[in-house]
């Protein structure tokens, strides 16, 4: 898969699954160039996403529902994941 289809399966997956209020996906593939990890073809990505989902889950268990979501992409097409995930809540609150 090319990396602007990637992003955008990485997108669609995470709105249809999480119905997110805010999304994004940025590829942070090109700052990686000549490491080790980004060999083999698989990208760098980062995620902010903002959904009711997490009220009440921990950091990890946002984390883990992210990967079980793009399970197959971590083995074929992502090598790094950067996840920012936070409930409308938890904003609301640090303001």
């Amino acid at each position: 898969m090319n990396p602007k289809d990637r992003k955008k399966e990485i997108e669609r997956r995470l709105a249809q699954a999480l119905k997110p209020e805010t999304l994004g996906v940025e590829d942070e593939s090109h700052l990686h160039e000549g490491h080790e990890g980004a060999k083999d073809g698989r990208g760098h990505f980062r995620v902010l996403i903002i959904a009711p989902v997490f009220e009440g889950k921990s950091m990890l268990e946002r984390h883990r529902m992210l990967y079980r979501i793009l399970d197959d992409m971590m083995r074929t097409d992502i090598h790094a994941l950067a996840i920012d995930a936070w409930s409308p809540d938890e904003l609301d609150r640090k303001r």
